[in-house]
């Protein structure tokens, strides 16, 4: 396997820096980008004018001194200056055919794996017991889902973790509940059934707060679980089966990877308590109003002074803050982590920056584990204001995805009458659900992640702009092609070799050949969109390349030259897409 352009094409350029420069500039980067315009070629290097001022030459010169030192010959034209001294490269047809060739019958399509695999835990997710989940946990979820599978293609060692809020006071009130409501669960199997668990968590929080008797029974049912009374641990398993049960239903239907780890708050309750003895050991702890508290540097309330982080209550509980400090920790040392990446809404920002302080001062974090919080933006309703129902209430998933595969259902019906086609039921049902559920996972990761975006069925079900129908659609036509001729690409890939024409070849060749790049930006900098992207990209030059160059017309060798373009191409579209966790359909 090869390594992608823009790598080689950098390694050229940074040899002929040492050769015109010496060694010291040999770990400067090119600073070579994609051109942004065709005019300028496929790519530029932008060195000459850093490298001007610290000469003491003028940009054109340095650039002609770096161009006499550099041999591209095998990959581009002759280089071009422009301007002040930018080099402009466009890559030759002939290393194009070569680059693709290779292509053909590798199944990464060129995309190499990491140099350096990492152990690399990935926590997304994360609904709560005995709440259904809603819209706020879609993000998190398709996003977080995206980036282990974009981690795993590359070859790290990916844990995907759900930190489900299994813990804390809200359980005593759910356990009372449960045993007033349900007192033959905790005797009799299978005789639970809590159906809408928001409707259970809603009842038993006016419980709560009108019956003092029930409060009061529902603080010492916390104390009892935290202390581990075997029927009040009975009860709290029990909404955590039943809720893991809904959970699943909605994962299943996302085709979430099915690796994901449940590893809720309670999981970290017997570590907690080590957790504060170590900061108290190392002198970070410091008490406020009862409280046992670190303070942090950079952070400070409303009146300018500085805000600690509690990590143990006045009352003696712990708090989130605690559990993520311990989870940290757990991680680093047990999991073996190298990379631990929180997958989680804006809002949570600050509390994420103050707990990664504190465990890099305790020491929970060593230089060589990165943490990365990657926050996103809210889902909003077309009124611009954050989605919720008719009613006011949070819009849940699993209604939204109803919703959305019964919105693909009617597009597809009115199409099928349009086009007087005939299909049967299951064809109906099947390209109605994929169709349906991929646009919300392509309409929320097409986006960047950190804005907010606009949920409209209307628009992410549409065939035209950068959607899910586009993409499949794209897909689709290709795979139309190979019917519609008899085509055996399988077989037609043993000895197929590309030729290029026609510049619409040429300008989906480059795009094809940019997926190893794109692939890597987005493990970089975790933005599922440069992938959604790149796809759109691509659809929309493999439809001008269509348009331009016949395929099944066209006499040998280009015919077969063509056909295994637009193999690539689905390949491409499939992979690309699988990466975002959605599935392609043969027919639409």
């Amino acid at each position: 396997m090869t390594s992608s352009i823009a790598r080689q094409l950098k390694t050229r350029f940074s040899e002929a820096l040492v050769k015109a420069f010496g060694e010291s500039l040999a770990n400067t980067d090119p600073l070579l980008v994609p051109a942004t315009n065709p005019r300028f070629g496929d790519y530029q290097c932008n060195i000459s004018l850093s490298l001007a001022k610290e000469l003491k030459q003028k940009p054109r010169d340095v650039a002609e001194t770096i161009l006499a030192n550099l041999d591209i010959t095998d990959l581009c034209n002759t280089p071009e200056i422009a301007g002040p001294g930018f080099i402009n490269l466009t890559l030759k047809p002939g290393y194009l055919e070569q680059r693709l060739n290779s292509l053909i019958a590798d199944p990464r399509l060129g995309v190499e794996k990491a140099e350096r695999a990492q152990r690399v835990i990935v926590d997304f997710s994360s609904p709560n017991i005995a709440k259904e989940m809603h819209v706020g946990h879609l993000r998190s979820t398709i996003i977080g889902d995206c980036i282990a599978r974009l981690l795993e293609f590359r070859g790290h060692d990916v844990l995907r973790l759900n930190h489900v809020g299994d813990w804390g006071t809200q359980f005593g009130m759910l356990i009372t509940y449960l045993k007033e409501a349900y007192p033959d669960a905790l005797t009799t199997a299978d005789a639970l059934d809590l159906g809408d668990l928001v409707t259970f968590y809603k009842k038993a929080k006016i419980r709560f707060d009108e019956d003092e008797t029930f409060k009061e029974n529902a603080r010492k049912a916390v104390v009892k679980l935290q202390s581990g009374d075997p029927e009040s641990n009975k009860a709290w398993q029990l909404l955590c089966d039943q809720s893991r049960r809904e959970f699943k239903k909605i994962y299943d239907r996302l085709t979430i990877h099915p690796d994901l780890t449940e590893r809720g708050e309670s999981f970290y309750n017997p570590y907690l308590e080590s957790v504060v003895e170590e900061l108290d050991k190392q002198g970070l702890l410091k008490e406020d109003n009862g409280a046992s508290c670190v303070f942090l540097d950079g952070f400070t309330n409303k009146d300018g002074d500085p805000l600690p982080l509690i990590v143990k209550k006045s009352d003696g509980g712990y708090n989130y803050a605690t559990t993520d400090l311990a989870a940290i920790r757990y991680r680093v040392n047990e999991d073996k982590a190298e990379r631990i990446i929180y997958v989680t809404d804006a809002g949570q920002a600050n509390h994420f920056a103050q707990v990664f302080q504190v465990a890099t001062k305790a020491g929970f974090l060593p230089d060589n584990v990165e943490v990365v919080h990657v926050p996103f933006g809210l889902v909003l309703g077309e009124d611009g204001k954050k989605l919720k129902t008719r009613s006011g209430d949070t819009v849940k998933l699993q209604e939204l995805l109803d919703e959305a595969i019964e919105h693909s259902r009617a597009d597809l019906e009115k199409r099928l009458q349009d086009e007087n086609r005939a299909e049967n039921e299951e064809f109906i049902e099947k390209v109605s659900e994929v169709v349906g559920l991929s646009a919300v996972k392509y309409a929320d990761l097409a986006q960047n992640r950190n804005s907010n975006y606009i949920f409209s069925f209307e628009k992410m079900l549409n065939l035209q702009g950068n959607t899910a129908p586009y993409m499949l659609y794209a897909y689709a036509r290709v795979r139309s092609i190979g019917r519609e001729g008899g085509i055996d690409f399988e077989g037609l890939r043993e000895n197929a070799r590309i030729h290029l024409e026609h510049e619409t070849e040429l300008a989906l060749a480059k795009h094809i050949l940019q997926l190893t790049e794109v692939i890597q930006a987005v493990e970089e900098d975790l933005l599922p969109n440069r992938l959604c992207d790149y796809l759109y990209e691509l659809g929309k030059k493999y439809n001008r390349f269509y348009e331009n160059c016949p395929v099944l017309k066209s006499e040998e060798p280009i015919k077969t030259s063509r056909l295994v373009l637009c193999d690539l191409t689905a390949r491409t579209l499939k992979l690309g897409l699988s990466l975002l966790g959605i599935s392609v359909l043969e027919r639409m």
